[in-house]
């Protein structure tokens, strides 16, 4: 290597190390590290999500510090959904930014010809996770760390609690390590605020983009966003909502328990005809374990990535449970049969 290549190595190193000697950033350090320590990614591929904003350069930050001290080869890129005109112009000035200032070569993914005109939140969701994970497939990535902080994780419980959702999908986003398909994907700032991360950025990199979308009112989570802006003015303590949501993940945790432990007992998988069969006792359970056993079995059938519909699934064990004949019914790609006493579940040709 070069004597000049050498001096740009060092002095970009000495960046990182000498802004963790600040103890709020090596405070925060030593919470993004212990996440991946218990997970052995030392000397591993990390992908990081970096869209521009304070979260995303937060977890970029501690991200390049930790690659600095465990010698992990990091693969920071950047989304570009193409949903507005100026979308391509700032991720390219992004990756510019990060590359000239702060030596950190990020790689801009993007989908060709695709149009999202429905949902568009969520299918922009749907598409970053496309991407993130035929990016991480191709270059043999077990983990992705995104950004996502407590703000988030209430935000998200309030849109859920909206939608009419249940326990599970109201404490749906508290879990600081999850899976897609395959990858590992870690969060490791769900108990951290936003404020403290804005605070972060200030002593690090210095500069952060702000969507325009977050502000913007036709989006549910912008209109959640401002609503619980004012209920904080109004005195909610968001600690305290904090620690209940904490209380009542717990208490889904129990109920998985039993899920599994209801699947694992009463379920009998069979490789070679793909089929699974349910003995009477599967449905001997509360309702809430039977949906989700049943919902968990379906999906391993299906192949699907997300769970059917809750009323679809209670409609169609409404049928199983209370017919004394048997019942052939379809759901989610699955042919389900209840022949007796048991029901038995393959996919559709």
């Amino acid at each position: 290597m070069k004597r000049k290549s050498l001096s740009a190595t060092k002095k970009t190193r000495n960046f990182y190390l000498t802004k963790l000697k600040d103890p709020k950033v090596k405070k925060l350090y030593k919470v993004f590290s212990n996440n991946l320590t218990s997970l052995d990614v030392a000397k591993k591929k990390l992908m990081v999500g970096v869209s521009g904003g304070i979260d995303s350069l937060s977890i970029l930050f501690f991200s390049q510090c930790y690659a600095l001290k465990h010698k992990v080869k990091l693969y920071p890129v950047i989304i570009d959904h193409n949903l507005r005109t100026e979308s391509s112009l700032e991720a390219k000035n992004l990756k510019f930014k990060l590359k000239e200032n702060f030596s950190i070569n990020c790689k801009i993914l993007k989908k060709k010809n695709i149009k999202i005109i429905k949902n568009i939140q969520s299918s922009a969701r749907d598409l970053r996770y496309e991407l993130f994970y035929k990016e991480c497939s191709k270059n043999n990535i077990g983990y992705l760390l995104l950004g996502h902080h407590k703000n988030d994780v209430i935000e998200n419980f309030f849109i859920r609690l909206l939608r009419g959702s249940g326990l599970k999908g109201l404490v749906s986003f508290d879990k600081n390590v999850s899976k897609y398909n395959d990858i590992k994907i870690i969060r490791p700032f769900l108990s951290i605020p936003k404020k403290e991360l804005i605070n972060i950025n200030k002593k690090t990199f210095g500069f952060f983009i702000d969507d325009p979308s977050n502000n913007d009112d036709k989006f549910l989570r912008s209109r959640i966003r401002k609503i619980l802006i004012q209920l904080d003015k109004e005195g909610l303590n968001f600690d305290k909502f904090y620690l209940t949501l904490k209380n009542l993940s717990k208490s889904n945790q129990v109920i998985e328990f039993f899920v599994d432990k209801n699947v694992i007992e009463n379920s009998k998988y069979f490789e070679k005809e793909k089929k699974i069969i349910l003995n009477q006792s599967f449905f001997k359970n509360p309702d809430e374990i039977i949906l989700r056993s049943f919902m968990q079995v379906i999906q391993r059938i299906s192949k699907k990535k997300n769970y059917p519909r809750g009323k679809k699934v209670l409609s169609l064990l409404d049928s199983i449970k209370f017919s004394n004949k048997n019942v052939k019914l379809t759901l989610s790609g699955c042919i389900i049969e209840k022949i007796k006493d048991s029901v038995i579940i393959y996919p559709e040709k």
